[in-house]
């Protein structure tokens, strides 16, 4: 049985990243709770050519299986899954705080079917996620990299379109959503261009916001700001 709370050894020579790391501070119960409850519902997965995840094994049964890329504090993701306790959701986030909150809401819901690690996402789709195995892949305002010489850091290029299609069941969904009007051109172009893809609401077109899915604070922020969110859903086709 694998063991995913062995470290992944440090990796060398890594691609150009969509983040940069900012631990920021975290306060002494988001300290606490990645002592204390990162054993419940953390997980770290291993590496190399056996490092495929067995969800049964990591949620104790089969059910359908959603990924939240750069969940934040995990306000969606723990809403979504305290709305939808028959899927299991997979957190990938790389800050300590989001995950220590994100762990806090999770235990004072009750929730059975939150796992989350703190590993580049792109890492953990090559490595740990078996082809075909998600129903679902969210990316909920990721950094927009506003300045022409950092469109390259962007998350959302041919190479991960080329990925998430193939870790997505067929009819599978990623759903992308942004409040930086550029970024959602730009994603949209990306999306179009991928011939396993098509846009739920027609071509070329965004979806209306799901009533599912969590106004987060950082999106709150944004409409004060006078920046409107933008959704698009994607479905994989053969």
């Amino acid at each position: 049985m694998p063991d995913y709370r062995v470290p992944n050894p440090e990796i060398k020579h890594r691609p150009v990243r969509s983040f940069v790391r900012r631990e920021g501070r975290a306060t002494a119960a988001q300290k606490q709770a990645m002592e204390t409850l990162w054993p419940i519902y953390g997980f770290e997965p291993a590496s190399g050519a056996d490092a495929g995840l067995d969800f049964q094994d990591l949620f104790g049964r089969d059910a359908p299986l959603v990924l939240e890329i750069g969940y934040g504090d995990g306000e969606a993701l723990v809403d979504s899954a305290a709305q939808e306790p028959g899927i299991n959701f997979i957190g990938a986030e790389v800050y300590t705080p989001g995950i220590g909150h994100c762990m806090i809401r999770t235990e004072q819901q009750a929730l059975t079917n939150v796992r989350l690690c703190q590993l580049d996402a792109i890492e953990l789709l090559k490595q740990n996620i078996p082809d075909g195995a998600l129903s679902e892949i969210r990316l909920f305002f990721p950094d927009p990299w506003p300045k022409k010489k950092h469109h390259k850091r962007r998350i959302v290029n041919e190479p991960f379109t080329r990925l998430i299609s193939r870790k997505l069941k067929a009819g599978g969904c990623i759903h992308f959503a942004t409040d930086w009007a550029p970024y959602a051109e730009w994603a949209m172009d990306v999306f179009e261009a991928c011939p396993t893809l098509e846009n739920v609401a027609g071509t070329r077109q965004y979806t209306p916001k799901p009533a599912s899915r969590t106004l987060t604070k950082f999106e709150r922020r944004g409409q004060r700001l006078g920046q409107a969110s933008q959704d698009l859903i994607y479905r994989t086709i053969p």
